[in-house]
């Protein structure tokens, strides 16, 4: 037992020395690691807020913070009550007012991931068959802009849109121009709402979204454009917008709105956003395959 006593007081004895001493040697970089991680999340969560309506909402929770503190310094105890029982209450204000902002928060969070991962999970669909659906969704946007019709179409990504499907009607159909356009037809009874591709497919149609309250937003933008922001602002969903007054085509993805699109530049910004990017390596395998193939025909 003595022995098993000792040999812990030289481990411990070791450790302190080999890596407690150590990492203190190293104290002042990880501090200033530390300070710099949490000012990139304070930055980032007040940049976040700031453009939103909620930013005005905390100016005032700063100012509330700022009466506390001097209160409790100064020791004024009535404005010390009044600030107390405003903080107990305020904390669950401030979780329904923020709500929305909080939720988007946490999905912008969540879509942050490690890179490449997409490209893997991706690489296994048929890539043919999706740029089949970019250029039938471009065709239709092209077709409807020159109408004048106005459409919505959203397509899922790897965010789920089920609270947002069950407001529309199933459908589960293939992607076609004909169908598309009949669904945004002025006289449809589906033409209102939304139109949402789920696997590269017509899951719903007539599905309402949750408008955008940005205050940046431009007062000419219609309730279309709005719920276009607003639906990529909770996920990471690409939407085609064709407005109804002036039959310009834009596309929003994050919350940002790009307009003023052609047939060609449609397809190549959907490309882009829905096909898998092409890594180096994968390039340099489809050329040595080029390659073999063409040696083979020569032989």
């Amino acid at each position: 037992m003595q022995q098993i006593k000792v040999f812990l007081d030289a481990l411990a004895r070791l450790f302190e020395m080999h890596v407690i001493h150590r990492i203190d040697h190293y104290r002042i970089i990880i501090d200033t690691i530390d300070i710099l991680c949490l000012a990139f999340v304070f930055y980032f969560v007040i940049i976040f807020i700031m453009q939103r309506r909620a930013g005005r909402l905390a100016v005032g929770l700063v100012v509330i913070i700022f009466v506390s503190i001097l209160t409790t310094t100064l020791n004024m105890k009535a404005m010390m009550l009044i600030c107390q029982n405003i903080t107990q209450v305020g904390l669950i204000a401030l979780v329904v007012m923020f709500q929305p902002e909080l939720r988007a928060l946490l999905m912008k969070l969540g879509r942050i991931s490690i890179p490449n991962i997409k490209n893997i999970s991706t690489d296994n669909k048929n890539v043919e068959y999706i740029t089949n659906v970019i250029s039938i969704v471009t065709e239709t946007a092209c077709d409807l802009s020159m109408e004048k019709t106005g459409a919505l179409i959203v397509i899922e990504r790897d965010n789920n849109l089920n609270e947002h499907i069950k407001t529309g009607t199933v459908l589960n159909a293939q992607v076609s121009s004909q169908l598309l356009k009949n669904i945004f037809y002025n006289k449809a009874p589906l033409h209102d709402g939304a139109v949402i591709l789920r696997n590269y497919r017509i899951h719903s149609a007539g599905c309402f979204l949750p408008l955008s309250f940005q205050d940046n937003i431009d007062d000419s933008i219609g309730t279309r454009h709005r719920a276009a922001i607003g639906i990529t602002e909770v996920s990471d969903a690409v939407v085609v917008v064709v407005s109804e007054e002036t039959g310009k085509i834009s596309v929003v993805t994050d919350g940002v709105l790009k307009q003023n699109y052609n047939y060609k530049s449609l397809k190549k910004e959907l490309a882009k956003l829905l096909l898998p990017q092409e890594t180096p390596k994968t390039n340099k395998r489809i050329k040595n395959k080029k390659n073999v193939e063409t040696k083979e025909e020569k032989i």
